[in-house]
């Protein structure tokens, strides 16, 4: 846990307001989110929590008369002002507020080959876009200064589209982009910006404090930089950079004599191709190093809608999906892995069928993640005969539950048992009726002693429960350490299949996977060569033991039982 975040949440403690709030992670980008009195809605970034009581909208916008008096106009082709809030708590402070023009057509661009593909980012991809950009500081030399974004507000009322400026096929778009937060292409949006002292560079040309050339030079300057850093800005103008004066009217200059300037308007900022390749390879290295921690990781309680249990000696950080009212366990104790398996990370992405019997399939998440899950079939009465000796043991014995698979799997894994990873537990918020003639009430009644922090039964027999598991290509602290050379996961029974191993190879898997669990007290009532994965480098070589056997993983976990 970054000490950034701690800071953000520690400052939320001390909130006392009326309104009821929560915690939301929209695009990389934490927001304490108000539910205000008129429905209305209020996201406010870390830079805005000391302002919070200037930032409610009585303090600067809605209260009319305030408005008039305390508001300038400024120039440009959006509607922006700038504004002194209402003296709250001894604090002041000057902003910038803009409506927000997602879903608009840009104006006066229909030449201009550069605004082909562009869109007016929305609301929260432009304070996600901002937010980067400034922390691109720690990623190479030099900084790029822009005012700080505050807030955003949505007022509770609708409007037509025509209305307010929108076509209905650019807000699709839009609301497509926005998995973990509805964009409502009826109400209008404010972002809400820090006030930057200075002067913009036209603004000092045309009095005459800025040369034609010194313009042109730091507008091409700043594009520069900003292109340096893997952003760029579709529409660069000069107005968009603040400059100040000292009192001899020269210009303020930093350490090397260069012009001092900071930034503003963002909404057609926008990531390099190159920089979208690396936020990508950054985010899939952060994760491969916090799965290989997730169980070393100090226990924080740290974000507040974020809880950290142990169900069946296992922890996990479990907490609610805001987008489908569901409930999701992660495990491990690292607050920071939750938001990878939120499920509009993972259930809305392209996916491949592994298996014709069972529910379970593969997916690349929105965060280059390679994922396998399974829906759970706790609560279906095993279809076997129970007038064969095994098949009866099966049916009396039932499907584990998703908490008792992955309690197994890390079990097995410390008593040197190999099995592929289980990553998170996710309950659907939608309800999932089994029929009673198949149902099995089992699980439900051995765990109804078993809750949430939140009072909510752990097994909910009207609700669907889906385990999500590492796609098998390689160990975590390998690929924590290196990103590449990846295995390819076979099971036995397809490896015979494809030729490689013997049918005596294949049945002494069996036989030696079979021992291995009785060892460790374990029995798996279903036994199949599915069950045990097989790994091929890049040769398509098997990959052996230190005996020269092949190296195997169990991969099913849904009728292992504890002896």
């Amino acid at each position: 846990m970054t000490d950034d975040i701690i800071k953000f949440f520690n400052h939320i403690k001390n909130y006392t307001l009326k309104y009821d709030y929560n915690i939301l992670k929209i695009l990389d980008v934490y927001y304490f989110h108000l539910n205000l009195d008129n429905q209305a809605d209020l996201y406010i970034t870390k830079y805005g929590l000391p302002f919070i009581k200037n930032l409610l909208p009585e303090n600067f916008l809605t209260d009319e008369n305030w408005f008039d008096k305390n508001s300038i106009r400024l120039e440009g082709t959006s509607c922006l002002y700038k504004v002194k809030t209402k003296k709250v708590d001894d604090k002041v402070i000057e902003i910038v507020i803009k409506w927000n023009r997602m879903g608009q057509d840009i104006p006066d661009t229909n030449k201009d080959e550069l605004f082909i593909n562009a869109e007016f980012n929305s609301p929260f991809e432009e304070f996600s876009m901002v937010m980067e950009l400034r922390n691109s500081k720690y990623e190479s030399s030099g900084k790029i200064i822009t005012h700080k974004p505050l807030a955003i507000y949505v007022p509770s009322e609708k409007d037509e589209l025509w209305k307010l400026g929108r076509k209905q096929y650019l807000m699709k778009k839009v609301i497509k982009r926005h998995k973990d937060i509805h964009i409502d292409m009826f109400r209008s949006y404010l972002v809400i910006y820090e006030w930057i002292k200075g002067i913009d560079c036209v603004n000092a040309f045309k009095e005459k404090k800025l040369k034609q050339e010194e313009m042109i030079n730091l507008t091409l300057s700043a594009e520069s930089n900003m292109i340096k850093k893997g952003f760029k800005v579709t529409d660069r103008k000069p107005n968009h950079i603040i400059i100040r004066f000292n009192k001899k009217n020269s210009i303020v200059k930093d350490k090397t004599g260069y012009p001092l300037y900071g930034m503003v308007d963002f909404e057609l900022l926008h990531r390099t191709k190159e920089r979208d390749e690396i936020i990508k390879k950054l985010k899939r290295q952060k994760y491969l190093k916090k799965q290989k921690e997730r169980f070393s990781f100090k226990k924080l309680d740290v974000i507040p809608n974020l809880k950290i249990v142990n169900i069946m000696k296992t922890d996990y950080v479990y907490g609610h999906t805001e987008s489908t009212k569901g409930l999701l366990w992660v495990v491990g104790n690292d607050q920071e892995l939750f938001d990878y398996f939120l499920p509009e990370r993972w259930q809305t992405t392209k996916r491949i069928k592994l298996s014709p019997y069972n529910n379970i399939y593969y997916t690349v998440t929105k965060d280059n993640i390679h994922l396998v899950w399974r829906v759970s079939k706790m609560g279906i009465t095993p279809d076997y005969d129970p007038f064969l000796k095994d098949e009866r043991k099966i049916i009396e014995y039932g499907y584990n539950s998703p908490f008792e698979e992955v309690s197994i799997a890390l079990e097995l894994n410390s008593k040197n048992i190999r099995t592929i990873y289980p990553r998170a537990i996710y309950m659907s918020g939608k309800r999932a009726k089994i029929s009673e003639e198949v149902f099995d009430v089992s699980r439900y009644e051995k765990y109804k002693d078993l809750f949430t922090p939140d009072n909510i039964p752990l097994l909910n027999k009207d609700h669907a429960y889906i385990i999500i598991w590492g796609y098998w290509n390689g160990p975590d602290d390998k690929l924590a350490q290196e990103d590449g050379n990846y295995l390819r996961g076979i099971n036995a029974l397809q490896a015979f299949k494809e030729g490689f191993i013997n049918k005596h190879k294949y049945f002494e898997l069996l036989t030696r996977k079979k021992k291995k669990l009785l060892d460790a007290g374990f029995e798996d009532l279903n036994l199949r060569g599915r069950h045990i994965l097989l790994s091929l480098d890049d040769k398509n070589n098997v990959i052996n033991d230190e005996n020269g056997f092949p190296e195997t993983r169990i991969c099913n976990f849904e009728l292992l039982k504890r002896l």
